[in-house]
């Protein structure tokens, strides 16, 4: 190799060597995500309540096996008020991961899926709006969120019924505004089916 060539492969590699370490003197800020050990579904009417809780001690990608509980069936004919919390019950105090969704919620939405043979509907009862941003101001978008959401039963019926969060999905993808998961896009953060009762 002559003595031009080699100098030229080292002052390639010298640029690359320095854009390298540019790129680590300036990284590109990581939203880690939390740690979801409870997901806490509530159902109210009236003095009626059924809880759907599924735990994870170790979240979704640890080896510990989820613990799903059902409380109780549904009536038919009937609304039920709907609310979710989220903890990490792995800190001490228990964070509650339901202020970090509020702070971001136009990076967060809920999705409610019903199998077929559940004759059951679901609608959101919030919106971005609802929530503060991190400096304190309000969003301004009437996107849902899903931590207040209804559902409505018919019919009796048995089968499972999905809640899935999802990070930051398309919301402006057909249907997504009216909770239809299909075309969401974006990182599942929970996800889980309960088998419910409805009678």
């Amino acid at each position: 190799m002559n003595t031009s060539k080699f100098l030229s492969i080292l002052c390639i590699g010298g640029i690359l060597l320095t854009s390298c370490s540019n790129d680590d003197d300036n990284p590109i800020p990581v939203n880690e995500e939390e740690l979801i050990t409870t997901m806490k579904v509530s159902l109210v009417n009236g003095t009626d309540t059924i809880t759907l809780i599924v735990k994870d001690e170790d979240g979704a990608d640890g080896p510990a096996k989820p613990e799903v509980t059902v409380s109780g069936d549904l009536s038919t004919n009937t609304t039920y008020n709907g609310t979710i919390e989220l903890l990490n019950e792995s800190e001490t105090p228990t964070e509650v991961i339901n202020e970090e969704i509020e702070k971001e919620a136009d990076e967060h939405q809920f999705f409610y899926v019903a199998g077929s043979s559940l004759n059951m509907t679901t609608a959101y009862t919030d919106k971005e709006s609802d929530y503060k941003k991190e400096d304190g101001t309000p969003f301004t978008s009437t996107n849902p969120v899903g931590l207040k959401f209804t559902v409505t039963t018919t019919d009796i019926g048995t089968g499972t019924f999905t809640v899935t969060l999802r990070h930051e999905p398309n919301k402006g993808g057909s249907g997504v505004t009216d909770g239809d998961i299909t075309n969401a896009g974006g990182n599942t953060d929970i996800t889980q089916a309960f088998n419910i009762t409805v009678k």
